[in-house]
């Protein structure tokens, strides 16, 4: 099979387009043909090795994966001999254990991994695009923001892949939401439902008198000194990103009950969390509750640009990879 693999960390010339053995799956594991994947913020992180403390997860000196790919659609072409849950010829979305393996043709996933069915009238472009954003997004705002009807909550980057589902998510969720973006996608984030939308290269919102519960901080752009100010007295200040001015305040900022920084390593999760997850996050989607927004798509063999462009920094929603099918 086909893969795009790496073996040293770097920019897209590292990448390369590798033959590899399709794999077989073990007793408990399903083997999936891929037939869409994403490129997201996390393969960036992930190809350059930076920041340094993902090196923990992924290799201290050298990737210890080859394939990168966070999320994935496709279809079950075979079945080991223990799997019930699922048969051949069901198209799965999913999310790997290890976030990585999507960008190549095949894969074998544990059956009770984080994956779900496909609804019948998603594309695979549509369904590839739904597990990074919303498996981020809904246990910071739900778990580690604890948001309750009536908060106010204020999610920067919210035109991202994270951040079109945050908004979405604050708002079923009952919060009052604001959203920081860029004036190109002031409209977008007010059609996903957000109450207020600022314009980062207008208006520094820090320098709003308003007051937030929650700040999320989908992109790493900001940091707890610079919002704090801005948060209420027991507000939470949450970020995907660990920025190491913030350590500090992660570490011992909640001992006085006051004003919390906090990082939650969602990608690390329990399977089976990520299944519930899952099957409400379908059940948004299917209700029109919640909307996956696609900026582009490039072919496999264009996965080098659609690095490059989500490197830039730019993206609106998602960077979708389509494999010939």
């Amino acid at each position: 099979m086909q893969a795009i693999t790496y073996q040293e960390y770097g920019n897209t010339e590292v990448l390369t387009l590798s033959q590899m053995a399709r794999p077989t799956p073990k007793e408990n594991e399903i083997l999936v043909k891929i037939f869409a994947s994403t490129v997201t913020p996390a393969d960036i992180a992930f190809l350059k090795g930076n920041p340094y403390i993902a090196r923990l997860f992924t290799g201290l000196f050298k990737p210890k994966n080859k394939v990168l790919g966070t999320e994935l659609s496709g279809e079950i072409v075979a079945v080991g001999k223990n799997v019930t849950k699922y048969k051949v010829g069901d198209t799965i979305f999913a999310s790997p254990a290890d976030g990585s393996g999507a960008h190549a043709e095949y894969i074998c996933l544990p059956e009770d991994g984080a994956q779900a069915r496909m609804a019948e009238d998603w594309t695979y472009e549509q369904a590839a695009a739904i597990c990074y954003g919303t498996l981020t997004a809904l246990p910071f705002l739900r778990d580690a923001g604890k948001i309750k009807p009536g908060d106010k909550v204020l999610i920067i980057g919210a035109s991202g892949s994270i951040g079109t589902i945050a908004v979405q998510l604050a708002k079923e969720l009952g919060a009052n939401v604001t959203g920081v973006c860029s004036g190109n996608n002031v409209e977008l984030v007010e059609a996903l439902g957000a109450d207020e939308v600022i314009d980062y290269g207008q208006q520094d919102f820090t320098q709003n008198n308003i007051k937030y519960d929650v700040i999320f901080d989908t992109i790493g752009k900001s940091n707890f000194h610079k919002c704090r100010k801005i948060l209420t007295d027991k507000g939470r200040y949450l970020t995907t990103t660990i920025d190491f001015s913030n350590i500090p305040y992660m570490l011992f900022g909640n001992m006085w009950g006051g004003k919390q920084a906090i990082f939650a390593a969602t990608g690390l999760r329990k399977a089976a969390e990520q299944i519930i997850d899952l099957a409400f996050i379908k059940k948004l989607i299917l209700g029109g509750k919640l909307k996956i927004i696609i900026d582009r798509a490039y072919s496999f063999e264009q996965i080098a640009d659609a690095y490059a462009y989500v490197d830039k920094g730019h993206k609106v929603g998602n960077v979708v990879v389509t494999f010939n099918t």
